[in-house]
């Protein structure tokens, strides 16, 4: 029941800090499921890739009621994407979990620091 629970509070995180900042959740459900749940690096990107599914489609619906997506930019962003996720899906396997975890980890770090110390635009 505790597992459930911890399942649970950690989808709800992730959904919460997708529709808020638009982070996928990934960045946050990631490392809780591997340090809390113990779930393997490789194993938790790939739920964590499914579980962008429904959570996309909930924001989205509310992203495009506003007005607020531009279709022509996101289809080109999806095109790279798709592109890209059939590249990396196929060798991610023969990279280790802990090499994996610190790239994932030197990620977020990098993002964060971008994000943090970025100048305001005029």
């Amino acid at each position: 029941m505790t597992a459930i629970l911890l399942t649970f509070a950690i989808g709800l995180i992730g959904g919460v800090l997708s529709g808020l900042l638009g982070i996928g959740g990934g960045a946050v459900m990631v490392p809780l499921m591997v340090f809390i749940l113990g779930i393997a690096q490789h194993t938790a990107q790939g739920i964590s890739m499914l579980v962008i599914i429904p959570t996309a489609l909930v924001a989205l619906w509310h992203f495009h009621k506003d007005k607020m997506v531009d279709y022509r930019t996101a289809g080109m962003l999806a095109m790279g994407a798709i592109v890209g996720a059939l590249i990396s899906a196929n060798f991610v396997q023969y990279i280790p979990g802990n090499d994996l975890k610190k790239l994932f980890g030197i990620f977020i770090i990098y993002t964060g620091i971008r994000m943090v110390a970025v100048k305001a635009k005029k």
